[in-house]
């Protein structure tokens, strides 16, 4: 079975940086693309990036970090990390991260890959605060 664990999360002032980490584990065939998603209170869940375990490391970002937001993989394709910077308030929410086997019969888009139904497995979500 897929376990997915998450940590880093915290407080941090406007400017400043964060890393999340993902741990998952089972078979790489069950879980060949992990996403982080966030939700802030009285705001629907937003996709804000993912990465591919398997085969090239293909990634996929919101337009709201990207170039902000880096995520990548370990070597050992056991752990995804989520470097934040310039945080501001807008970023202020719970991190959730996900794993799933997504479709590779017609490519996989940004879309597909930042929407949550996309995932079958899911961490126990992470508060990530940016104070001004």
């Amino acid at each position: 079975q897929v376990e997915v664990v998450e940590s880093g999360g915290g407080s941090v002032q406007a400017g400043g940086s964060l890393t999340l980490s993902c741990a998952v584990s089972g078979y790489l065939y069950n879980r060949n693309y992990v996403a982080w998603f966030r939700q802030a209170p009285g705001k629907q869940r937003e996709g804000v990036a993912a990465v591919a375990l398997s085969g090239r490391e293909f990634t996929y970002y919101a337009d709201s970090v990207k170039g902000r937001f880096t995520i990548s993989r370990d070597n050992d394709k056991n752990t995804v990390s989520l470097q934040m910077n310039r945080l501001n308030s807008d970023d202020t929410a719970e991190y959730c991260c996900a794993a799933g086997k997504l479709s590779l019969f017609a490519g996989v888009t940004t879309k597909q890959a930042l929407d949550p139904s996309s995932y079958q497995f899911w961490g126990q979500g992470t508060q990530v605060t940016a104070s001004s």
